[in-house]
């Protein structure tokens, strides 16, 4: 376990350290380097601590806001159901996160602008 947060931190000094010349858009889905966290926040897997990510706010050239994404899902009003390149994905809206673009590392594809207003409309309503 240590392990793996030494591995994330030696690989969130990397990313740090780099330049970006990833162009993002609200509605991609990226797989993005989330790292290694504590206790029930949502990790990112394999050796480059990735999972998908929906960006739900861009603010500039840099930032976003993002929502991870899992292929789990559960039936509470903090997950949203959704597909995207025939697969079904859920967004965990209780996890809403600020990131920086040198944490992006491919584009998966983009949702659908129905499925985004509704999730959008989703965290209107769940987030105070």
């Amino acid at each position: 376990m240590d392990e793996d947060y030494n591995d994330w931190n030696n690989l969130k000094k990397s990313l740090s350290k780099g330049e970006s010349n990833i162009f993002f858009h609200e509605r991609e889905v990226w797989y993005c380097s989330i790292g290694k966290n504590i206790g029930y926040e949502e990790d990112g897997k394999n050796e480059l601590f990735e999972r998908p990510i929906l960006i739900i706010k861009k603010f500039n050239n840099d930032i976003f806001l993002s929502i991870p994404l899992t292929s789990s899902s559960k039936d509470n009003i903090y997950y949203f159901k959704y597909e995207l390149n025939n697969r079904e994905y859920s967004g965990i809206l209780s996890q809403i996160r600020l990131l920086d673009r040198k944490r992006l590392s491919r584009k998966i594809g983009m949702i659908k602008k129905s499925d985004f207003k509704n999730i959008i409309n989703n965290i209107r309503n769940y987030m105070p």
